[in-house]
């Protein structure tokens, strides 16, 4: 009788996906919120003062904001039909369009 072999053990990827559409639309997004000042706000305990923050950044950047979740609409639309949808390796990250 031969010997029985073991089961072959699962290992995890060593590389990793990010959407460039999906991650520029959030930078944008963050900056046109100020969601960074908010979030300084809110972590020296002045909740209040972070959420008037993101709610002024909001209101004064409707434009840019509805233009941007557009661009990314398209963009995504696009890009649908790339047959390898890969932009750019850098080392386990690959970037996907």
């Amino acid at each position: 009788m031969a010997p029985r072999r073991r089961a072959p053990r699962r290992r995890a990827k060593k590389t990793f996906n990010i959407s460039a559409i999906e991650a520029g639309t959030a930078l944008s997004l963050m900056q046109s919120t100020g969601a960074a000042s908010a979030l300084e706000q809110a972590m020296q305990g002045n909740i209040k003062g972070s959420l008037q923050t993101l709610e002024s950044s909001v209101q004064s950047n409707k434009q840019l904001i509805t233009a941007t979740l557009a661009g990314a609409f398209i963009g995504k639309a696009l890009t649908k039909g790339f047959a390898s949808g890969t932009l750019a390796k850098l080392g386990p990250i690959r970037i996907k369009a």
